[in-house]
């Protein structure tokens, strides 16, 4: 239907919090929603939304008319169903999923000059994913890199933290991890390993102009072959009365020092 449903309609019984469709996601919050309709519009699959939002969501609401993109007014418990989540902010859309690209066409597409991407190995948590991109997305960073391996991937949760910076910032899957580092320095890129202990200060070393930072696990941190592969290593000096910073917090200050000696000028 291209009209909304009545504001207390329920939605059909196939609507669960998980789905099953492999290409789509169901994203919510408001930022989230209209950042995919902004960059993505076409995506959108269907939309919920609660009736106090009508106002803000009316060029979406025009266009799901416009493109028979169904639509449906729906009370809050439906919308908290629908997220899985209360944090839905009164609109939930089920989205195709925009897949990762090979890292040889992101290589290829990138223009010249100082970048800067992360390459995160063996961060799973979605709302560290979603403080990461959103991040991401304010600093200008060029990419995310996704393990072969892993099973990373946007989902509701991650999409809502990153306020809108899902859309601002590509996710590359890599290969094998030595074609990986090998293409990646191919490109001019360096590798800098980010340890909890034993790096060089991130404040004194030296970082180049295109710069892939390596962010390990929670917890965990990073492999230490890895790490040792890697063309410079850092930390993140602070007082020692916590251990470190978690990874979400440690990417912020790390790509605002780069952006603030390094990138500027890529912004």
């Amino acid at each position: 239907m291209n009209r909304p449903y009545p504001p207390h309609g329920r939605p059909p019984r196939d609507d669960a919090p998980e789905r099953a469709v492999r290409d789509e996601v169901r994203l919510y919050g408001l930022n989230a929603v209209r950042a995919v309709f902004a960059r993505r519009p076409e995506a959108i699959r269907k939309v919920y939304l609660a009736e106090a939002r009508i106002p803000a969501l009316q060029p979406l609401l025009k266009w799901c008319v416009a493109n028979r993109v169904g639509y449906r007014v729906v009370d809050d418990i439906d919308l908290q169903k629908l997220a899985a989540s209360s944090h839905h902010e009164g609109v939930v859309a089920d989205v195709l999923r925009d897949a990762p690209m090979p890292l040889s066409t992101w290589l290829r597409d990138l223009p010249a000059g100082p970048q800067c991407a992360l390459w995160l190995d063996g961060v799973g948590n979605p709302h560290n994913l979603g403080a990461i991109l959103r991040s991401a997305a304010h600093f200008g960073i060029a990419a995310l890199l996704i393990p072969k391996e892993s099973t990373l991937s946007l989902s509701g949760a991650a999409a809502r933290v990153a306020e809108g910076g899902a859309e601002s910032v590509p996710m590359v899957r890599l290969g094998r991890a030595d074609n990986s580092l090998a293409q990646l320095r191919g490109a001019g890129f360096r590798l800098a390993a980010t340890l909890v202990h034993g790096g060089d200060d991130l404040f004194v070393a030296p970082l180049p102009e295109r710069l892939v930072y390596v962010m390990g696990a929670e917890g965990e941190g990073m492999d230490r072959d890895f790490a040792a592969a890697c063309d410079l290593r850092v930390s993140i000096p602070g007082s020692g009365a916590v251990e470190s910073l978690n990874v979400a917090s440690a990417t912020a200050v790390l790509l605002a020092e780069w952006r603030r000696r390094v990138g500027r000028s890529a912004l």
